[in-house]
């Protein structure tokens, strides 16, 4: 077995997406900070509304899956396929907007915390076009588990051990078959997980500090793993939380412009005619 070490440090950026949403990019916040198949990950979280009270409305997405998972506070998903969907403390959505979605994300509080996580993981060419889908994942749909090394997990896709018994995250039948796990960590615990050997994995730590064998991670800050079929995290200094994420590699040529991701300059510019003549969703 080959334990992931820490390859690279992505310190996330303060930006605001969205009507003025403020939340910080770390994976995405450039082409250089992609991981295949990852294109961004953000992070929101605040207890002023004026930070998020102007939420997500109506915009358009094509060739990539977005997902999002909320901790605290409460949004309201709607798109043109008619779904309607709550976001929920401790729930996510799983959307794939293929060949194309018109869709919104807005708050449902006008004040209190609103944190959690927005996820773009890309889809192979073969995939880009198919037909938009959307999963509204409850609460009480993430199993959750307190691990050897006093590790609390919910996991949201993947497989994990447990004394008794193995915990499958609610998204399955994924092509590139992510892993996407949320840790809990005390004072002094560890977690040790595998991973499949051939996946990209990074971490995202968003309270307290994590040890990576002799690196560390802070707050905000995530961390690209090198190749390994296992993942051995610590708390560093006090009790750490922080996202597991890891996934097939497509190895294809990306090419994005705003909420498009493609292959080829050429499908770019047909998915801004598509959307500018009403197609996109066609």
């Amino acid at each position: 077995m080959t334990t992931r070490t820490l390859a690279q440090r992505i310190v996330s950026a303060p930006t605001s997406d969205g009507a003025g949403v403020r939340l910080r990019r770390s994976l995405g916040q450039h082409q250089g900070a992609r991981l295949d198949p990852f294109l961004m990950l953000d992070e929101f979280s605040s207890d002023k509304a004026d930070d998020y009270i102007a939420g997500f409305p109506s915009h358009p997405h094509r060739g990539f899956e977005t997902v999002t998972y909320m901790l605290d506070g409460h949004m309201l998903h709607e798109d043109h396929m008619g779904n309607r969907g709550d976001l929920l403390p401790g729930g996510a959505q799983w959307m794939s907007a293929a060949r194309g979605i018109i869709h919104s994300e807005m708050p449902q509080q006008e004040s209190g915390r609103m944190r959690g996580f927005q996820l773009w993981i890309n889809l192979p060419a073969a995939e880009k076009m198919k037909d938009a889908g959307y999963r509204d994942i409850r609460p009480e749909e993430i199993p959750e588990a307190t691990l050897p090394g006093g590790a609390q997990v919910r996991v949201l896709a993947g497989r994990i051990e447990t004394a008794s018994g193995a915990l499958e995250g609610p998204v399955t039948g994924v092509t590139t078959e992510p892993v996407y796990i949320d840790v809990s960590l005390p004072a002094g615990g560890r977690f040790e997980h595998a991973v499949p050997e051939g996946h990209s994995a990074f971490v995202y730590v968003f309270e307290g500090r994590a040890a990576i064998g002799t690196d560390t991670l802070d707050t905000h800050v995530a961390g690209v793993l090198t190749a390994g079929d296992r993942v051995e995290m610590a708390a560093h200094e006090g009790p750490v939380r922080f996202l597991l994420i890891a996934g097939r590699p497509i190895r294809e040529p990306v090419v994005q412009y705003g909420p498009f991701v493609m292959n080829t300059r050429e499908e770019i510019e047909r998915a801004l005619a598509d959307y500018q003549s009403g197609r996109l969703t066609a």
